[in-house]
């Protein structure tokens, strides 16, 4: 449900996600192009956000217009793992998701593994990858890789409870955050601490994430939110709402990774 928020709660709600990121207010001000002193008086409610600030905040710190103006609206979300749904009919498929948070953490890990020592490997790119990872393995086995929900934000699919798990994760020492300057923009990388376990994946996990890695992971933040911006389940959904993952099943080429050629109609 939305509400009109008052500057003061507004300030409060950009705050407290600028904290969850881990970003100072200078951070933040260069990120979205004011000053320090002007980000100061959002945060304490005397200075109003125009349209365009607010899109930008939502880029930066990764959250959904929506979700942002909602009476509901809740910094810290619950991650506990549940039990994947699945409902069917006759006529359709119904998938829901259910988060595996230790699969996501080790999928997480994995990843950084592989190519958190690549320059251009910020929080942009983890992002993709992860999407890619989980969208791709759901194609080809119509099943969840981590049950992780990804909404459509204005530089592509971002995971839900990200943050969350990110902070999980930084408080166990499993992984560090790190602030760098990658082309004159502030870069958000994570190091790994601990390696995965990898018997928590399975050998057509592995493969399908390995293949997304050789794929996208040397791609700019640029170029690859813009390569996730064609690919269908992006394209099909709303701003700001949660990617269905039934939407793989229209994928077209270069997106779709099952080979449907061996496939007969039912009749």
């Amino acid at each position: 449900m939305k509400m009109k928020l008052s500057q003061k709660q507004m300030g409060q709600r950009v705050a407290e996600l600028r904290k969850k990121k881990g970003l100072s207010q200078e951070d933040l001000a260069k990120s979205i192009n004011i000053s320090r002193p002007s980000l100061t008086q959002i945060e304490l409610g005397n200075r109003s956000v125009d349209a365009l600030e607010l899109l930008q905040l939502s880029v930066v710190l990764g959250f959904s217009l929506d979700d942002f103006m909602s009476d509901d609206f809740n910094i810290n979300d619950d991650v506990k793992s549940k039990t994947e749904a699945n409902q069917k009919n006759a006529d359709v498929r119904i998938s829901v998701p259910g988060l595996n948070v230790d699969k996501f953490k080790n999928v997480l890990l994995y990843i950084l593994e592989q190519c958190a020592g690549k320059p251009n490997v910020g929080e942009t790119v983890l992002n993709k990858l992860l999407y890619f990872s989980d969208f791709n393995y759901y194609e080809i086995y119509e099943e969840h890789l981590t049950g992780a929900n990804y909404r459509k934000l204005p530089y592509g699919p971002v995971p839900q409870k990200l943050d969350t798990i990110i902070g999980q994760m930084m408080e166990n020492g499993m992984i560090q955050r790190i602030k760098t300057q990658y082309f004159d923009k502030l870069q958000i990388r994570y190091i790994p601490l601990v390696k995965a376990d990898l018997t928590e994946l399975k050998a057509s996990e592995k493969e399908v994430i390995d293949k997304v890695l050789e794929q996208l992971s040397d791609l700019s933040a640029a170029a690859i939110s813009n390569y996730s911006h064609k690919d269908m389940p992006w394209l099909a959904s709303k701003e700001g709402e949660e990617i269905s993952y039934e939407l793989v099943f229209y994928r077209e080429t270069p997106f779709s990774v099952r080979n449907y050629g061996d496939e007969t109609e039912e009749i």
